[in-house]
């Protein structure tokens, strides 16, 4: 019984601990950043991996997504005669909530994993003591330029989720639906403005930073072998995708008050 009393404690005091170790990772790229140590081969190399690497799933995902929704809204607004107000419901969708999310979700898959497993077998094989001893910092070497390439390709991989999910909304309701085009970009372009793309761009902004802190603090904190780069990688993952949808809650929440949906600037 005591045991179990304490569970929630120490729960929470493992977190605390957690958020610290993050927090210090954080610290040091912020020391890394202020040494101008930009390494922007390395960065380059983790532009192609990130951003290029990534566009196929994000536009696949964001493609689908957008056909789905648009589908699901139209099914249900045809019950009340309202099916021409679909394009201005997916465009909003995507641009605040469903483009930034599903592409970081997927990005936390593909690239968190990779970083994570490519940090870890670096750490377990004695890679990064290596580096020590030549007087590079890992934090400098390897945390840096993922960092700095992941805050660079988030935001177009945001936009072209965006992008990709109204075109494939535009062909389901136009070409599948019978909605008239004019209707349905009228509506788009009415309902939608800059305001709701930005909060996407800033969304897919912040979740690129806990992407590349909670993966490459799971790759630098990696032991036992190849099963604890296991370990490293699918935590990675899980906390990456669990971290997002958190922030995401709140972000949602100041965001909608600090820029009202459907209040035009």
């Amino acid at each position: 019984m005591e045991k179990i009393l304490r569970l929630p404690g120490r729960a929470f005091l493992n977190f605390l601990t957690y958020m610290g170790q993050l927090a210090a990772l954080l610290a040091n790229l912020g020391t890394a950043v202020r040494t101008g140590v930009w390494r922007l081969k390395l960065v380059a190399q983790q532009l192609v991996a990130i951003g290029y690497g990534s566009q196929v799933v994000v536009i696949v995902t964001g493609a689908f997504t957008g056909a789905v929704f648009t589908a699901q809204t139209y099914f249900k607004f045809k019950d009340f005669g309202v099916e021409a107000g679909v394009g201005a419901i997916v465009s909003v969708a995507l641009c605040r909530e469903l483009g930034p999310v599903l592409a970081g979700l997927m990005v936390a898959g593909r690239v968190g994993a990779s970083m994570a497993a490519d940090i870890g077998t670096m750490k377990v094989t004695e890679q990064i003591d290596a580096l020590r001893v030549m007087a590079v910092h890992p934090v400098d070497y390897l945390v840096l330029p993922r960092f700095i390439a992941m805050l660079i390709s988030m935001p177009f991989l945001v936009a072209e989720s965006i992008t990709f999910g109204l075109l494939a909304s535009h062909c389901a309701a136009v070409y599948g639906f019978g909605i008239p085009q004019r209707w349905f970009w009228n509506h788009v372009f009415e309902h939608t403005n800059e305001t709701d793309l930005f909060c996407g761009m800033f969304k897919g902004f912040v979740f690129g930073i806990l992407i590349t802190i909670i993966s490459c603090h799971q790759g630098l904190a990696a032991e036992n072998g190849a099963v604890g780069v296991g370990i490293g990688t699918t935590r990675a993952v899980v906390f990456s995708s669990l971290a997002l949808l958190v922030v995401n809650f709140f972000l949602s929440i100041l965001l909608n008050y600090i820029f009202p949906m459907g209040v035009a600037t």
